[in-house]
């Protein structure tokens, strides 16, 4: 009964572990749940780690009943959304829920800190921001999610939508078998571009980490600055971007594009991290740390993640761009296979109305896998 529920804000550190350990217990019988690492969650919801937080405001909370919590949600209210979304656009996320009743007090309770902070939609979810964990996962239950993914149980979908949440973008991954080479035409394509003096396809250089990551970034808020939901990231969250993702870097897997010696184009690709991970249940101490760095010396994987590509905004929609970004997925699948073991790949997100990108993923012969879905509620 709704009278057994309560919920209450996360204030004290205990709080916070009750939060973050709660996906574990809800999701424990998931065979496709993977365990985050739980030093990274604490990281993300911790306003004295997460540079996010210099511009956005969270409020997490957590439903009890009868003293042992059921459920959590974030609230949260960014002024970069606000600047480059819409007035009036809050947000919401990090929900799980053991059932109906329980979904519907956090989402209502969610709404409500929005409705105070002056908000005028309540979109979600997102585990915090669009760089993080975007969107519920509404197809493709049957396979875990790669490395910066999310899950959750095909129930939740009925839950939002009975809360009066409508669906207002999808953003698609595509999986690629990536054993056998590229179509024919992509293969002429690409053979073209070598051929091409004006072209340079080159690894990064991890040596130079910190001017590589900025010139990636670089090109990445020129050439998404016209998508859905799209928000710059400030200095100091790539800064603490590129540290949580420099131990799975890989020179042969992320390459940037040069056409007459300037960069327009670049491609990130991580090993499925996920796959090193799923065994710790969270924890990286006391061995979990040894075993992850072990593994990442020699790193053996079956899945690749890009989950970042990006072409300058000028030669967008250009058969140079297509191009291009045909000879980066080429050159890094050559090396996936050759040097990492990997046999698939899994592209994305894409946005649904990203027509450019989801032409290219089409027309390697990708195949969507998992759809992950925003909603919006007017307040």
């Amino acid at each position: 009964m709704s009278s057994e529920i309560t919920i209450r804000p996360v204030e004290e550190a205990s709080d916070r572990k009750a939060f973050v350990d709660l996906a574990f217990t809800l999701n424990r019988d998931d065979p496709n749940w993977i365990p985050p690492l739980k030093t990274e969650v604490h990281g993300l919801i911790d306003p004295r780690t997460n540079p996010w937080f210099g511009h956005a405001e969270a409020r997490f909370f957590l439903a009890e009943r009868n003293g042992e919590p059921v459920g959590r949600i974030s609230a949260q209210v960014d002024r970069e959304v606000l600047e480059h979304v819409g007035e009036g656009v809050g947000q919401w996320g990090m929900f799980e829920a053991a059932d109906a009743e329980v979904a519907a007090e956090l989402i209502a309770r969610a709404e409500d800190f929005l409705r105070g902070r002056r908000m005028k939609v309540a979109q979600g979810p997102y585990s915090i921001s669009i760089w993080d964990e975007p969107g519920l996962l509404v197809q493709g239950f049957d396979h875990p999610p790669t490395v910066m993914m999310g899950h959750n149980k095909p129930i939740y979908q009925q839950w939002v939508e009975a809360a009066g949440h409508k669906g207002v973008k999808e953003l698609y991954t595509y999986d690629l078998d990536i054993r056998s080479e590229l179509p024919p035409l992509i293969q002429r394509i690409v053979a073209s571009g070598e051929r091409n003096p004006r072209i340079v396809i080159r690894k990064v250089d991890k040596s130079r980490f910190d001017e590589e990551a900025a010139l990636i970034l670089g090109i990445l808020n020129d050439a998404w600055s016209d998508n859905w939901g799209f928000i710059p990231l400030s200095d100091d969250e790539i800064a603490y971007a590129g540290k949580k993702l420099k131990p799975i870097v890989f020179e042969d897997l992320i390459r940037v594009a040069e056409v007459d010696g300037e960069p327009v184009a670049f491609m990130i690709t991580l090993p499925d991290l996920n796959e090193f991970t799923r065994d710790l249940n969270g924890r990286l101490f006391p061995f979990g740390w040894a075993k992850l760095l072990w593994r990442l010396r020699n790193p053996k994987v079956r899945t690749m993640r890009v989950p970042l590509m990006g072409v300058v905004k000028r030669l967008q929609s250009t058969r140079l761009a297509s191009q291009l970004a045909f000879m980066m997925i080429e050159f890094t699948r050559r090396d996936a296979v050759a040097h990492y073991g990997a046999s698939r790949s899994e592209i994305g997100w894409i946005l649904d109305d990203n027509v450019g990108m989801r032409s290219i993923a089409e027309t390697i012969e990708s195949h969507i896998n998992k759809v992950y879905r925003i909603y919006e509620k007017p307040l």
